[in-house]
């Protein structure tokens, strides 16, 4: 397990051209969004436009901030080629930051980003489109632009200024429809659907994007828990079939630890620990990381770390094997239907 002591301004609406850089589209608009290949249900796995094997992604030294205002600092992790990685930690711990950072969507005041050891700030902005990238948290759609129009322009990175739309583009938007279980949408307006199918049309998008790398900011939001576990097993899939690295913010310990195959914890800008589900997820980590005392326990569904949170209610005063609980007279349990206090 890696220890260490080591959010950015986004675009937020999605324009005619929704690359992840610090570039500017043709037309002159802010570069935005975007992801990855397809799959789930039927649909085949899409060919995307990937490299020999998986991407390596790493950051070493960043610093990053706002203004004058630092966020993030000293910040040196790698993320598994060809695994799922989720970064967890407290609210305003510079995880999206850190993301937005690794997407080219904030400059580093320190550091570098290397995308298979190549510096991604120097690396043209197409060429790192096709090969990574990200969907951020909350974005906005043009006024009245239907699913199937927003999911189409995932397909930016791939095409040239005079190329037309191909058999390829309908297959890649085909696949992420259907793996998103937003097929019967495709001729709706965005502007129309709830906040969950909003999240899958976005999701969608970032699928026809095909790239090897997929970055994603909190990608369970506004779903409900049945579609939280569709779209983690979708990403699931995706890593299993193509092999795509996908790095993504999660606020649910639990669900991080079941579906990632590495944590980075975050503290007040800086890494705190790195590794397998198992190392990372402590009573000492969540206490360290989040304030939060907690007991870890076996999820009998995964086998993997379950974080059990303690509250001041509704807490029994003795360990699972029947002993008191040492916390129960420090104030850190109470007796049940009872406080600290």
């Amino acid at each position: 397990m890696q220890t260490g002591t080591s959010e950015t301004a986004t675009a937020d609406t999605v324009t005619p051209d929704p690359v992840p850089t610090d570039a500017v589209s043709p037309d002159g608009t802010p570069a935005g969004v975007a992801p990855a290949g397809s799959v789930g249900g039927d649909a085949s796995v899409p060919h995307g436009g990937g490299t020999a094997g998986p991407t390596s992604l790493r950051v070493s030294g960043l610093e990053l901030g706002y203004g004058t205002r630092t966020v993030v600092r000293d910040l040196s992790v790698e993320f598994p080629a060809g695994r799922i990685t989720a970064i967890v930690g407290a609210n305003a711990c510079g995880k999206s930051t850190l993301l937005r950072a690794t997407s080219r969507l904030l400059r580093p005041a320190r550091g570098t980003v290397l995308l298979d050891g190549a510096d991604i700030h120097r690396m043209p902005t197409k060429k790192l489109a096709r090969r990574l990238g990200l969907l951020p948290q909350s974005p906005i759609a043009p006024e009245g632009i239907t699913v199937v129009d927003l999911v189409g322009r995932g397909r930016h990175p791939h095409r040239s200024a005079f190329s037309r739309w191909s058999q390829e583009d309908d297959r890649a938007v085909a696949e992420a429809l259907a793996a998103t279980d937003i097929t019967h949408l495709a001729d709706r307006s965005v502007d129309e659907l709830s906040g969950g199918q909003r999240q899958r049309v976005w999701i969608a998008m970032a699928l026809a994007q095909e790239t090897d790398v997929l970055l994603l900011d909190e990608p369970t939001t506004y779903l409900d828990v049945s579609h939280q576990i569709e779209v983690l097993d979708l990403l699931a899939d995706l890593n299993a079939a193509r092999g795509t690295t996908i790095v993504m913010v999660l606020h649910d310990l639990n669900l991080a630890a079941r579906y990632a195959d590495h944590l980075v914890a975050m503290a007040a800008g800086r890494l705190h620990a790195a590794g397998a589900p198992a190392e990372v997820l402590t009573e000492e980590c969540v206490q360290e990381v989040f304030g939060l005392a907690s007991r870890i326990a076996r999820d009998p569904v995964s086998g993997t770390p379950l974080v059990v949170p303690i509250g001041r209610h509704h807490v029994k005063n003795t360990r699972d094997d029947g002993a008191e609980d040492p916390r129960a007279t420090t104030g850190a349990l109470a007796p049940e239907g009872g406080t600290t206090e």
